[in-house]
């Protein structure tokens, strides 16, 4: 199967959703998400973790390819956006939005430039998807955003330059490992000769972009006001899968380029991680207003995953991966369910909301569910993933285990006090009505991936561990 199909399905998707007017966008936005989706799972089936490439000359000085590879890595990732592309879609069916042709075209344009992130194996390819990807979002947040237009403004422009910026530092110690090798192909890269010192610049060079996308204390300031700024269906693209852009890089294109450095640096970084997980929880608990909360539980779990993939072991990066995708579709179905409550009540004020559950009981039990796979409640998805990192720093360290660990106390106190706080207590004075069939349809795929892996993620494990294996050879080299 030629794996392109899946990238021009989603470029043409989003040329024909702006071309379809403001009636049918979100119908055939849907339509190509759902056929994007479907060609996914095929590649998956069809070639599983044995993957598949491909590869055209594109520039002939300096030699670049449009290069790609879908490994079982590659797969993984390319399932969590096309999957989850559909479901945000879908959620935001009942929603009015100005102009919505223009939006769901950028929706489904940043979906093509972060699959094809997470697909190509030529570096500056791989650069020109990352910077593709900051277009939309940058004009979803200014555009459909909450909140007065200059705050919407100011929290796009600081992501934005954020972002960009630690990008130009990557692209630096891109331009400078192609004077090494003399090719842009991750292969090149991974066989690159590097002394300690250039070792350790390409490394802070990779660090600085990605740990401003995930993102990793300290460099975090943006994320809470984005997150609350954006519309829902921004803030669902940029929790559920573009900040895994990031973890996937570390994975994908940093450990395995600069071993050496990483693994002098780990001590350094572990302790970044660790106060974020602590810090971001930390934080959480302190927050009155629903998205403000789940963007600081958000930068705790995504802390915990660059925990496990800067661990450098097998069993850690393996459970950043799988942690990687349960977050995904774990933080969808709460923003989601911050989303509705917003939409139903005009208000995401946690103190004046609370006794929903007495007039909406089946949007009562898919906020319960999320909420426990949020904390990892043993037969969930995050669980998985949080246990195989706790596991993986515990072969570092003891200490790192416990600290990190102590998050899970933490998380499990804010989010199960939140949920008393909205579902709990007196029933809702205004009217409230219960969930539509499309959001039940939006909840239960997401409920049935985070429940299903839970009990069972060893198509998962499966799919991810020999590409994992390569990589940690490198790391381990």
């Amino acid at each position: 199967m030629n794996i392109t199909i899946i990238l021009i399905i989603l470029l043409v998707g989003a040329i024909v959703t702006y071309c379809s007017g403001n009636r049918f966008a979100s119908k055939v936005a849907t339509l190509f998400s759902v056929a994007a989706a479907i060609f996914s799972v095929a590649l998956y089936i069809n070639h599983g973790a044995t993957g598949a490439t491909f590869n055209i000359d594109w520039i002939s000085n300096p030699n670049i390819s449009f290069s790609l590879k879908a490994d079982g890595l590659g797969i993984a990732m390319l399932l969590l956006t096309t999957v989850l592309l559909p479901i945000i879609i879908l959620t935001s069916h009942n929603r009015e939005y100005k102009n919505e042709k223009l939006l769901y075209s950028l929706v489904m344009f940043m979906a093509f430039a972060m699959a094809g992130a997470f697909l190509s194996s030529d570096a500056l390819l791989y650069y020109v998807f990352w910077e593709m990807s900051l277009i939309p979002i940058y004009f979803i947040i200014v555009i459909w955003g909450n909140g007065e237009i200059v705050k919407r403004r100011k929290a796009a422009m600081t992501f934005f330059l954020f972002t960009f910026t630690g990008s130009l530092f990557m692209l630096a110690a891109i331009i400078f490992l192609y004077t090494k090798t003399g090719s842009f192909q991750l292969e090149a890269f991974y066989n690159a000769n590097l002394t300690s010192t250039e070792q350790l610049w390409v490394f802070l060079a990779f660090f600085l972009a990605y740990a401003i996308k995930i993102p990793i204390f300290p460099f975090h300031i943006w994320q809470a006001n984005v997150y609350q700024k954006a519309p829902a269906i921004g803030t669902m693209l940029l929790a559920g899968v573009m900040s895994k852009m990031g973890a996937y890089s570390v994975i994908r294109w940093q450990l395995p380029v600069t071993p050496e450095a990483a693994h002098e640096l780990r001590p350094y970084i572990l302790i970044l991680c660790t106060i974020g997980v602590i810090y971001g929880a930390t934080l959480a608990l302190r927050q009155k207003e629903l998205k403000r909360l789940l963007a600081y539980a958000s930068l705790s779990h995504v802390g915990f995953i660059a925990a496990g993939a800067y661990s450098l072991t097998f069993d850690g990066i393996e459970g950043a991966v799988i942690l990687i995708l349960a977050h995904g579709f774990g933080i969808v179905a709460m923003f989601y369910s911050a989303d509705i409550l917003h939409s139903r009540t005009n208000t995401l004020e946690i103190a004046e909301l609370g006794g929903i559950k007495w007039l909406a009981p089946k949007f009562a039990v898919a906020f319960f569910i999320s909420i426990l796979s949020s904390i990892g409640i043993p037969l969930t998805f995050n669980f998985v993933g949080e246990f195989v990192i706790l596991y993986g720093l515990y072969q570092v360290n003891i200490w790192y285990a416990l600290f990190v660990g102590s998050s899970l106390i933490l998380g499990a106190f804010f989010m199960l006090r939140m949920l008393q706080n909205v579902m709990l207590g007196e029933p809702y004075k205004l009217p409230f009505r219960d969930l539509s069939k499309s959001e039940v349809l939006a909840f239960a795929i997401l409920i049935l991936v985070l429940i299903f892996f839970g009990i069972y993620s060893k198509p998962v494990t499966d799919l991810v561990r020999s590409s994992l294996g390569d990589i940690v050879m490198y790391i381990n080299r």
